[in-house]
């Protein structure tokens, strides 16, 4: 449910009274009362007597509905004990997850890391299908019995000590960002730095400018930047593409940040999840990672609008009349947008041919509460020929992530978090600005551009973050002046609508 395992105890009762058949109850849903079929089908096949007499198969607890394949290998192996086919014991507490196929066999499923994990306290161990070994593999202290078949599950239950088998050694993922270095890019002196800082304090980033200025490829090199997951973030980043199945087989722990770049066209349930059976979406699949929104107005207002609450609170809680799930969704958003319909409103070489008033109109499609939860606002102009063809080397990844890494263990070590998640008495207390003159330059540039206490707060938050590159202590008048330049509106855009 969501990313949280819940377990289902599955009793099998076999009687000789009444017709000959098998009868669900416990809120199945139509792919598990399907279960009857494959299941007797796979039984027969697999050279085991299906029981000719009434079989009762009750799934609890009742008030929840059972969804998927996965309770195919219990349904099959608690037939196969209630009939005397295998030896009965007394429980001895496994939990078997999987489903079957028509010849006995048991493919992979999608999920398993969230069951694994809450079968820790199993005193027996899991039973799996063995094409999940690397990613039951993840979680330590559980007894692993992987099977391939009915007859090696049976084969389990019926040794008095059966073996489990080794956990392997775990397996990481590569990063998809491993080819996109920040020394490809060329110029765009503002876009690396406001890049930096989005990196360093986990800072929300929107990027506006004419195509081809650089926006899709500044955004791709944001995860390069990020120091590597801790293991309990690459497990979290691991359970959500379990659960949206969406691990490669044989795929162990997920080692890299997450790049979700979902395209325009998406809906408000693709992006931040849900569904009759609620599933994550892309905000969820990038949790601490970063999802990157190209064409920011051309996606549809509702959609963008779901993107505010989950965005302050790191989940998305998703309500339905049957249950209420939460995926965790703490992501770095970047934006990326033209300054108007064609690309070059206020442009120097290029000659904007929007109608009047279309700039107005393209500007409003983002409402004024999403604009205000970026940190960081950055106009791109285009290129310059000289940067183009400059062959001076520009600071690599893996300088500007040396950086990155400082800044953002000098937080953890004074705040326990990031800058980008300060709020409250914290961000009075480890904002505060040094002297007279820092609060008064704090206080005109609230003023001149009409800051909300939101937007007050995030200045705070990316001076902080700037200090913190910096080495400094105290936050000085040099670094609330780089971050207020962050809010300023884009001149670019401000002199096309004059």
């Amino acid at each position: 449910m969501g990313v949280d395992a819940i377990p289902v105890s599955v009793e099998v009762d076999v009687s000789s009274g009444g017709l000959p058949g098998v009868t669900m109850v416990g809120l199945p849903d139509a792919t598990v009362r399907e279960s009857r079929e494959r299941v007797r089908t796979a039984i027969r096949n697999a050279g085991f007597p299906f029981p000719g007499s009434r079989v009762t198969v009750s799934l609890a607890p009742a008030d929840v509905r059972k969804v998927g394949a996965a309770f195919d290998l219990p349904i099959a192996m608690g037939i196969l004990a209630a009939s005397g086919v295998l030896p009965y014991r007394e429980p001895q507490g496994y939990v078997v997850v999987g489903g079957v196929s028509l010849d006995g066999g048991i493919p992979p499923m999608r999920g398993l890391l969230p069951i694994a994990v809450a079968a820790r306290s199993s005193p027996a161990g899991l039973m799996f299908p063995t094409g999940n070994l690397q990613e039951a593999g993840i979680v330590d202290g559980l007894r692993l019995f992987p099977v391939g078949s009915l007859m090696e599950a049976a084969r389990v239950l019926s040794a008095a000590a059966p073996r489990p088998a080794l956990p392997p050694a775990t397996l990481e993922s590569s990063g998809p960002m491993a080819g996109d270095d920040l020394a490809d890019v060329r110029g765009q002196l503002l876009g690396r730095r406001a890049l930096e800082i989005a990196a360093a304090g986990a800072h929300h980033l929107l990027f506006s400018g004419p195509p081809g200025a650089g926006k899709t490829m500044l955004a791709r090199r944001l995860p390069g930047l990020l120091p590597a997951p801790t293991f309990d973030e690459a497990l979290a980043i691991t359970a959500i593409h379990s659960v949206a199945g969406l691990l490669a087989p044989g795929c162990g722990l997920i080692r890299t940040r997450p790049f979700r770049a979902p395209h325009h066209t998406c809906s408000d349930v693709a992006l931040v999840g849900g569904g009759s059976a609620p599933r994550p979406g892309e905000l969820s699949l990038a949790h601490c990672g970063v999802l990157f929104l190209d064409e920011l107005p051309e996606f549809s207002r509702r959609v963008l609008e779901t993107l505010r609450q989950p965005l302050e609170q790191g989940i998305v809680h998703i309500a339905r009349a049957a249950r209420s799930v939460t995926f965790p969704a703490r992501v770095m958003l970047v934006g990326a947008m033209n300054p108007c319909p064609c690309g070059f409103a206020g442009s120097a070489t290029r000659t904007c041919r929007c109608p009047p008033g279309a700039v107005d109109r393209y500007q409003r499609r983002l409402s004024g509460p999403l604009q205000d939860r970026f940190d960081l606002s950055v106009p791109l102009p285009a290129v310059p020929w000289r940067d183009i063809r400059s062959t001076t080397s520009s600071e690599s990844t893996r300088e500007v992530r040396a950086r990155v890494e400082a800044a953002r263990a000098r937080q953890l070590e004074r705040q326990q978090s990031l800058n980008g998640t300060l709020e409250g008495r914290a961000l009075q207390r480890f904002c505060r600005p040094a002297d007279n003159a820092t609060e008064r330059l704090l206080e005109q540039g609230v003023v001149k551009l009409g800051l909300s206490v939101r937007g007050v707060a995030r200045v705070l938050r990316v001076a902080r973050t700037v200090a913190d590159l910096e080495g400094s202590p105290p936050l000085e008048v040099r670094h609330v002046a780089e971050a207020l330049q962050f809010r300023l509106p884009d001149a670019a855009v401000v002199a096309a609508k004059m």
